[in-house]
C-alpha cells in the first residue's frame, strides 16, 4: 500500500525569497516611528501641492498665506479699499433727479386727492371733502407702493425719474416703498430742511433717502 507524501517533501527552500512574516527563527518587524505608516499598509498619497512625505512649509514673512490675498489687494469678490463694490455702480451728479423733478413727482403722486378735499370742505360739502381726502390718501399710499415695488409711480413715470437701492441699483420693494413715504416726517424737522436737502446735495437725497440708502435717478 501506498502512502502519502507531502508536496513539498524533499524541496529544498529558495534561499532567495523571503520566509513568512512570523516564522520561527525570524525576527518580528520593528514598530512603525512616530507619524509614519504601520508595516505592510500602503503610505497615503500626499495633498494636493504637497511634497510626498514633506510637510507644507510656512509662508514667508509678509507673503499671504493659503487662500490671503496679497497685502494691499482685496479678497476675491471685493473691490479695494476706497473703491465701490460690485452691484449698482457709483453714478454722477447728472444722472440723479434734480429737485424740480422731485416736487412735480410727489405733487403728482399725493395732491390731487387732498386739493379736492380742501376745496370741498371750503366749499361746506363735508360728504365729498371726507370722500377726496380718504381717496388722496389711498392714492398716496398707492404710489408709495409702486415705487417701492417697481421704481416707478405715476409721478415717476411721468417725469422719467426711479427710486431705487443705491447699494445694488435695485428697486426697494413695496414695503419699504411705504416705509420711506412715512419717514418723509423727518423731512419736515427742522423747517422742511430734509425736503430741501437734494439741491444741494451730491445723491440729491433727502433725509428718508439718507437712512433708507436710497436714490432717485432719471430713467
Amino acid at each position: 500500500m501506498s502512502t502519502p507524501t507531502d508536496p513539498g517533501a524533499g524541496q529544498q527552500p529558495d534561499p532567495w525569497q523571503a520566509p513568512p512574516e512570523g516564522a520561527p527563527g525570524q525576527p518580528a518587524p520593528p514598530p512603525p516611528a512616530y507619524g509614519q505608516q504601520p508595516y505592510g499598509q500602503p503610505t497615503p498619497p500626499p495633498a494636493y501641492g504637497q511634497p510626498y512625505g514633506q510637510p507644507t512649509p510656512p509662508p514667508a514673512y509678509g507673503q499671504p498665506g493659503y487662500g490671503q490675498a496679497p497685502y494691499g489687494q482685496a479678497p476675491y469678490g471685493q473691490a479695494p479699499y476706497g473703491q465701490p463694490g460690485y452691484g449698482y455702480p457709483q453714478q454722477p451728479a447728472s444722472a440723479y433727479a434734480n429737485w424740480g423733478q422731485r416736487v412735480v413727482s410727489s405733487l403728482i403722486d399725493t395732491a390731487p386727492g387732498l386739493v379736492l378735499g380742501a376745496i370741498f370742505g371750503a366749499a361746506r360739502v363735508p360728504a365729498l371733502a371726507i370722500l377726496f381726502y380718504i381717496a388722496g390718501i389711498a392714492w398716496a399710499f398707492y404710489n408709495a407702493w409702486q415705487g417701492g415695488a417697481t421704481g416707478q409711480s405715476v409721478g415717476k413715470k411721468a417725469m422719467g425719474i426711479r427710486l431705487l437701492n443705491e447699494e445694488n441699483g435695485q428697486s426697494i420693494g413695496g414695503g419699504l416703498g411705504i416705509g420711506r413715504y412715512l419717514l418723509h416726517v423727518v423731512d419736515g424737522v427742522p423747517c422742511y430742511l430734509g425736503y430741501l436737502w437734494p439741491i444741494w446735495d451730491a445723491k440729491r437725497q433727502t433725509f428718508a433717502d439718507k437712512i433708507l440708502h436710497t436714490v432717485v435717478v432719471k430713467q
